[in-house]
């Protein structure tokens, strides 16, 4: 069948076709209307400004990614939209335009959850996989551990206390002056420096699957405002590759004793934060010596998309869990 993925949830407008049946997870179309170059100005996503650009691209989108898909609504088995969590206006621009496509055409409607979203992308890069497994979602709004049993079945069992390890390397790449978002071109100037050459402190809590990444983010802070007031050059490449690099080993330690504590066999990355190199390749190195299959997917499905909510709502689909006209936004999860 033909699933219609809607995503709204942030900064990315986003619609895509994806064809589900049993053997056959495939992306159709997948249109992203980005709204980066309008940001970049802040220094960040500015909640209105991003309500208003969803309100002026959802349309055209969605046409496009039929169009593209070489289908009609007249094809389309379901729609799945994401719901929660995210920026509330921009939820509800994505909200109501699904639910009128579903209710005029008579297709059914499925509430989708952001993060299950983002979990659901590696099917579509993964043909073979199948729950159980470990889930690590990354994302500029979100760190946590999930126990995936089964499409449907997904619990919580760790997480960030405070901020989330994407907006940590955005607000630090802003701070040493990285093209908005900051993370993507702090990746890659930390090749170019030395891990050790500041010492920062870890972001991984000592007990438990937590992390909490405020104090990191305030000790670079303090680190860099130091320099400054002595007058002293600051190599940002060491900055940034310090900095990476306590991020990365708190997310692949915690991983390692998530791994041993559930007992699972394989492991999904997703979110934004999964297209980082360093951290791919510190997970390919864990999960080879751990002998447990590590699932990601490719890296134009971490970000924000359409597909990944096709890809979740046709599972949702399948367990009858369609919405109604009264199906709305959260923005918590």
């Amino acid at each position: 069948m033909y699933i219609l993925g809607m995503e709204s949830s942030c900064d990315e407008t986003s619609a895509a076709v994806a064809e589900m049946s049993d053997g056959v997870r495939a992306i159709r179309s997948n249109i992203v209307a980005s709204q980066i170059e309008v940001h970049r100005l802040y220094g960040g996503v500015v909640p209105e400004i991003a309500s208003r650009a969803h309100i002026e691209a959802v349309t055209g989108i969605t046409q496009e990614a039929l169009d593209t898909a070489g289908v009609t609504l007249a094809d389309i088995g379901a729609i799945a939209v994401t719901t929660h969590p995210g920026l509330i206006g921009a939820l509800l621009v994505g909200v109501n335009f699904a639910k009128s496509l579903a209710y005029a055409n008579r297709i059914p409607l499925v509430g989708v959850n952001h993060i299950h979203a983002h979990i659901a992308a590696a099917y579509l890069t993964n043909p073979d996989l199948t729950p159980p497994f470990l889930a690590l979602v990354v994302s500029g709004g979100h760190t946590c551990f999930y126990r995936v049993a089964d499409y449907t079945d997904i619990r919580l069992i760790g997480g960030t206390r405070d901020d989330a390890a994407g907006e940590a390397f955005d607000k630090i790449g802003r701070v040493i002056g990285m093209p908005y978002p900051g993370g993507a071109a702090l990746d890659r100037l930390a090749y170019e420096g030395d891990p050790d050459a500041i010492r920062l402190p870890s972001p991984a809590l000592a007990e438990g699957l937590d992390f909490s990444f405020s104090g990191i983010k305030t000790a670079t802070l303090n680190y860099l405002n130091g320099m400054e007031q002595r007058h002293e050059a600051v190599n940002r490449a060491d900055v940034a590759a310090a900095y990476t690099a306590k991020i990365v080993d708190a997310l692949v330690r915690k991983t390692d004793l998530a791994l041993r504590e559930t007992g699972m066999k394989t492991l999904v990355i997703a979110g934004g934060v999964a297209a980082n190199t360093h951290l791919r390749s510190a997970l390919e190195t864990l999960c080879s010596a751990r002998g447990v299959r590590l699932a990601m997917p490719e890296r134009s499905l971490c970000g924000d998309n359409g597909a990944m909510v096709a890809s979740a709502g046709y599972y949702e689909f399948l367990a009858g869990h369609t919405a109604d006209i009264s199906l709305n936004a959260s923005a918590e999860d």
